[in-house]
């Protein structure tokens, strides 16, 4: 059951937007953990310098380390407490797909992804092998690219997939920059990969690309048609 105070804690490893009244409660469960378990006057005003730097709690998970440090005027310990502590927000509020569990649709997928990479500051990209009953066989990465772009082969990405008898593959990426609308390269290297798939007699079920706050889905928009 989810109490007032792990509602708050939420909210400020950035796995969810709250409303206004929330402010305070974030600004005191920042000066705890800056405190080290114990607010001060000297992590009060911490936490507020970060609010008034950052916005919102989902800004300073982007954040390095060192961003904390010089921002908040903390030492490198607190900084390094606070960042786990985003960290361990973000991978608790993450829930992808578990072995034998079933996809069922691009939002679910959102949904269990987007925490996992909110922080990201670089693409990476997921093939996700499910079997003739649309369950997780495994999740492979294929790759971790740079702030705008992350190369893909279709050999690195069915050579796993033939290895595990896959009878379909999801596909998942991060933009950085937090707009899911795909890249010319995103769609190019969709359409290599459907072609691929087509050859080995491996469905590709969908290609989603996940944003900040949303998501596109190339199975959705229905752009999983290969090119002849």
């Amino acid at each position: 059951m989810e109490t007032g105070f792990a509602a708050r804690a939420e909210c400020v490893l950035g796995c969810r937007p709250e409303v206004d009244s929330e402010q305070e409660g974030v600004a005191d469960l920042l000066a705890t953990v800056v405190g080290q378990g114990r607010a001060s006057a000297a992590s009060a005003a911490a936490a507020r310098r970060l609010l008034r730097h950052f916005g919102d709690p989902g800004s300073l998970t982007q954040a390095s380390q060192e961003e904390i440090r010089r921002r908040g005027g903390i030492s490198r310990r607190q900084a390094a407490a606070l960042s786990a502590a985003l960290t361990l927000g973000r991978r608790i509020c993450s829930s992808p797909l578990q072995v034998g569990q079933r996809f069922a649709n691009s939002r679910d997928l959102f949904e269990r992804y987007k925490a996992r990479f909110f922080a990201a500051s670089k693409e990476y990209f997921l093939s996700l092998h499910l079997n003739s009953k649309n369950q997780l066989i495994r999740e492979v990465l294929i790759s971790i690219g740079s702030l705008s772009t992350s190369v893909v082969h279709p050999r690195e990405v069915f050579a796993p997939a033939v290895r595990d008898s896959t009878a379909a593959v999801i596909f998942i990426h991060n933009h950085p920059s937090g707009d899911p609308a795909p890249s010319r390269e995103d769609r190019e290297c969709t359409q290599r990969l459907l072609q691929a798939g087509r050859i080995l007699g491996i469905r590709v079920l969908d290609h989603v690309v996940l944003g900040h706050e949303d998501y596109f889905s190339f199975a959705d928009a229905g752009l999983l048609q290969v090119s002849e």
